[in-house]
């Protein structure tokens, strides 16, 4: 079937499409199948341009394909403008006949708006009370628009990353008819947690920073083993950058059981760093050897980057799914202690399989290990992950 997939990225120069396209063997590029243009009323209009020459099928000349759209934040373009995009793409997809349109948005758009001013409006794991209803007064429900206008554009599956709202995850499971893909990349990060040097295994304990990140941390766990010890926290959150954290009553490992740990702090997204600072200070005085923050979805900011330069978080490590976050200067300071994993292999394995059940699984590391030399580890560190191969 994978003769038959098409890739295009909404914007051109993504590396993330670069990627994908790679691992998944088409040998086009990507840039070179669509035209992405737009006139001069900033109207956006994308164009298959594949078999230009051929006047017999006008209209269909995507027939029986299976068109995939990767799509990311990236460059100029708001999450608003890459939104519209990718309806205007499945729609030009499916008007020229193609029999399937997945769209890949690693880090899903609008997923923070996952709920809305009433009952009907979205499904929680809490009981919702008036001021949960009150914080959503006068907004949409825009996880349920997005999802919507997706299907009536033309997109039939929808593939994402480490999406941690049961809200949105019903949302797309309904709209889609199942043909919805969380991928949570806990094997990911087990298999660098036990290739690398970043944590000693050994001593290690994994942590939750909110009820939120349990069932992730969990997954990471089960990957290692399934006996580390769990440290769960409560966050408070008092106003949009102010937030009390505890060690919950709940939680399986004491703060007093840290000391001389490796603590790895598992979440799904960070933008102002003030949440995981507060974790990671509470932790740091039950004197831990070292504390390493990981997380999927990296917004770089400037006080976001102010905020986890701070010494109580040793080292952190994130995935490409915002691919800016592998600009130097998008990461700043933060180069010392950050790594970022590429998983376009990974995910590609998963399309591949969903494609084509009974191919042969693709070979080599799950993901390509990106670090900055002025990380103290990058020193002998190149090793296979940096294979010519990738």
């Amino acid at each position: 079937m994978l003769q038959d997939l098409i890739v295009v990225g909404s914007v051109a120069d993504n590396p993330f499409v670069e990627d994908i396209t790679h691992y998944l063997n088409q040998h086009e590029d990507y840039s070179d199948i669509i035209s992405l243009k737009s006139f001069l009323n900033n109207e956006f209009c994308p164009r298959f341009i594949i078999d230009e020459k051929d006047w017999d099928r006008i209209g269909n000349k995507l027939s029986g394909k299976t068109v995939l759209i990767v799509s990311t934040g990236i460059g100029q373009l708001t999450r608003d403008e890459l939104a519209m995009r990718n309806c205007l793409i499945a729609r030009a997809a499916k008007d020229n006949g193609a029999s399937w349109v997945i769209l890949l948005e690693p880090d899903l758009f609008y997923s923070a708006q996952d709920r809305g001013p009433r009952p009907e409006h979205g499904h929680t794991k809490f009981p919702r009370d008036r001021s949960d209803y009150k914080k959503f007064d006068g907004q949409p429900f825009s996880a349920r628009l997005y999802a919507e206008l997706l299907k009536t554009s033309g997109v039939d599956e929808v593939m994402t990353v480490h999406n941690h709202s049961v809200s949105v995850q019903s949302i797309f499971m309904d709209r889609f008819s199942g043909h919805f893909h969380n991928l949570l990349p806990a094997d990911v990060y087990a298999d660098y947690m036990r290739d690398s040097d970043i944590v000693n295994e050994k001593s290690l304990i994994l942590c939750a920073p909110d009820r939120g990140a349990l069932s992730f941390a969990q997954e990471v766990r089960k990957e290692l083993g399934g006996d580390l010890p769990l440290l769960l926290m409560n966050k408070e959150r008092h106003d949009e950058r102010e937030v009390t954290v505890t060690i919950s009553p709940e939680s399986p490992c004491s703060l007093a059981e840290v000391e001389g740990k490796d603590v790895v702090i598992l979440d799904d997204m960070v933008r102002t760093g003030s949440t995981i600072v507060e974790c990671c200070k509470l932790i740091k005085t039950a004197r831990p050897r070292r504390v390493v923050f990981f997380v999927t979805h990296f917004y770089s900011s400037r006080e976001g980057r102010a905020n986890m330069n701070d010494a109580v978080i040793d080292e952190i490590v994130t995935t490409n799914t915002i691919p800016e976050i592998l600009n130097r200067d998008v990461q700043g300071r933060l180069r010392h202690k950050m790594v970022v994993l590429r998983i376009a292999r990974w995910m590609s394995s998963f399309i591949l399989k969903l494609l084509e059940p009974e191919a042969e699984p693709m070979r080599g590391a799950l993901y390509i290990e990106d670090m900055s030399s002025k990380n103290p580890r990058w020193r002998g560190k190149m090793g296979p992950l940096f294979s010519s191969s990738d």
